[in-house]
């Protein structure tokens, strides 16, 4: 870590970053707020599933003609232009919540301001190898993209105390809000101080053009996943970390059900209480995988690494979940965060190592679509699956046991490949 923090262009992406995402956590925590514990409102596995696909549905559209951008645009534009965009965007969010506007209004600019912050993101992790080495990248992606997530929840942690500050009224919110513009500005200057063409991407003689590219956005997908495709170790990642996101997603829906319906159904301040320390002992558990991450994989191939963390989620899921108890879901919420961090650091890692330049913003993007296919796909589960109370024993053991088969059969493939591999090269 010191010696990736040693690099002056490391340190301004990171600082971006880390601005940027606790804006993020204060966001999140005034739109949960106001989507999900209005007082005056119980809502339903459905009602929360479709709040979770009209956030997160959009982007997977528009995902694949951003990775055409991201592609050639300069990136350090990119971030500047997407933290300015959201600003104003937000800005414009909490005039509507202070006048009492629709919820449909509301989640509608909510979904552009996440579309234009995964456009962001995927602009990062592209941007991640012009500024440090690639004997340290995996370091470098366990130190950025963990931090940067702890400091989501840590801008989360401040956005809980500034609602109780500001008061649950519509008002309060639209304070929430603009502290979110705020900080999307300071790192809009932040990504202003480094030299244009210093994220890239890299020239490429055989790029095709911006307006060529536009109007066959399904050959550019067709092309990108024939890249991800010859590059095996990038293609089983991807696939991998899609079904960890689908179980993570059922649970995230159970467990925001748990604690609005089943554990808290009549103390709104509690259940947000309750639920606001589920996230920060994930926390917790990010910045433990970021600790151990670099160290396990130095002993151990990533893919192996990743396998394990997903079997032991399983295990760990389906020992302290199955009580309901509220007091295990602290530490299941830690020791899942474990393995989501870990896993995405691995992932991250694989696929910059086995992806070139050109393709990198496409397939950052296309990244950014898998996670949110799968989350929506979830949603979708969830919102048949489960009651209004989110208590269901057998969807509980299902999601561990998808954990837990996940990476029994990752590394069973990985291993395969490796043999094949071996054995073409003694031949």
């Amino acid at each position: 870590m010191r010696t990736v923090l040693s690099g002056r262009d490391f340190r301004r992406l990171y600082a971006t970053r880390l601005i940027s995402q606790s804006g993020d956590g204060v966001f999140q925590v005034a739109l949960a707020a106001y989507a999900f514990f209005d007082p005056e409102s119980r809502p339903s596995a459905p009602a929360v599933a479709g709040a979770f696909a009209a956030l997160l549905l959009p982007y997977s559209l528009v995902g694949p003609w951003a990775g055409v951008f991201l592609d050639r645009w300069r990136r350090r534009q990119v971030l500047v232009g997407a933290n300015a965009v959201r600003a104003v965007l937000v800005l414009a969010l909490a005039a509507v919540v202070g006048v009492g506007g629709p919820l449909l209004l509301v989640l509608g600019l909510g979904l552009v301001v996440i579309s234009v912050n995964r456009f962001f993101l995927a602009a990062l992790s592209a941007a991640l190898p012009h500024v440090v080495t690639d004997d340290t990248l995996v370091t470098a992606n366990s130190l950025s993209t963990t931090s940067g997530t702890i400091l989501a929840f840590v801008g989360g942690g401040v956005g809980y105390g500034l609602r109780l500050a500001f008061g649950d009224a519509p008002a309060g919110t639209s304070g929430l809000l603009v502290v979110t513009a705020a900080w999307y500005v300071v790192s809009a200057l932040v990504a202003l101080s480094m030299d244009k063409d210093l994220l890239g991407p890299d020239a490429h003689a055989g790029r095709a053009e911006t307006r060529e590219a536009l109007r066959d956005v399904a050959g550019g997908l067709v092309a990108g996943a024939r890249h991800v495709w010859q590059r095996r170790a990038a293609g089983h990642a991807l696939l991998t970390i899609a079904a960890n996101r689908f179980c993570y997603g059922i649970s995230t829906i159970m467990v925001l059900l748990l604690y609005r319906n089943y554990f808290h159904p009549q103390a709104v301040a509690a259940g947000i209480g309750g639920l606001a320390l589920v996230l920060g002992a994930t926390g917790v558990g990010y910045f433990t995988a970021a600790l151990v991450t670099p160290h396990a994989t130095r002993r151990i191939r990533k893919q192996t690494w990743a396998a394990l963390l997903l079997v032991g989620g399983g295990v760990i899921q389906l020992v302290l979940g199955l009580p309901f108890r509220e007091v295990l879901f602290v530490p299941a919420a830690f020791a899942l965060g474990v393995v989501a961090q870990g896993l995405k650091i691995c992932v991250d890692t694989i696929v910059q190592q086995n992806i070139d330049d050109a393709f990198r913003g496409r397939v950052f993007s296309f990244y950014d679509v898998i996670f949110n296919v799968s989350f929506v796909s979830a949603a979708a589960v969830g919102a048949v699956a489960l009651p209004a109370s989110g208590k269901s024993y057998l969807l509980l053991v299902v999601i561990s046991v998808g954990y837990a088969a996940t990476g029994g059969v990752y590394l069973s493939r990985t291993r395969a490949r490796t043999r094949a591999r071996d054995t073409f090269a003694t031949r």
